[in-house]
């Protein structure tokens, strides 16, 4: 169950999932210098309307995905701040994918796993990188680039898993259904 794991905060604190039960929870890895970090408008933009209904962000910052969240957690932090005005809280930089991936991802990736990209201007320049890369791509669960957003219903069920391609209007539809 999601209220079994722990993450680390920015700040080196301990956050217990099971401090957000009976919250809806949006959980997504994030990059600095990435094409999807322009997301980051849209997701203050939801911490903003919904966290007094009940939603929690976990930011999650990843350098794991073409080295684009270089620096340290405090360089993330006032990159976010400066730029986009983020308040919602932001957890220490890991990694979600492989041997040293945070164990919260590899339930995420259990509960919910790749079912494709949507149609995107950078749909077939990631589906390209990953298929010369590996042809079996498509068919494993692991995170594939900046952005994927999981959510969690107020029970810590994964109800939902949005890749980068999708659009944010979609996953503010499925934050909404459940608060």
């Amino acid at each position: 169950m999601i209220y079994d794991y722990e993450v680390t905060t920015g700040k080196g604190e301990t956050l217990k999932l099971s401090d957000y039960k009976g919250k809806v929870i949006l959980i997504v890895n994030t990059a600095t210098g990435c094409g999807f970090t322009p997301q980051y408008a849209p997701i203050e933009q939801l911490y903003k309307d919904y966290h007094e209904k009940g939603l929690e962000i976990l930011d999650i910052p990843c350098n794991q995905f073409g080295g684009q969240a270089p620096g340290t957690d405090e360089d993330i932090h006032e990159f976010c701040t400066m730029h986009f005005n983020t308040t919602f809280p932001q957890m220490k930089k890991s990694e979600v994918n492989g041997p040293n991936e945070l164990p919260l991802y590899t339930y995420l990736k259990s509960q919910k796993g790749f079912e494709g990209f949507q149609e995107h201007e950078y749909k077939a320049v990631l589906e390209k990188m990953f298929s010369d890369a590996d042809p079996d791509w498509a068919k494993k669960p692991d995170i594939k680039w900046n952005f994927t957003k999981f959510v969690v219903d107020r029970n810590g069920t994964v109800v939902a898993r949005f890749e980068p391609t999708e659009e944010m209007s979609k996953v503010e539809e499925c934050i909404k259904s459940l608060l």
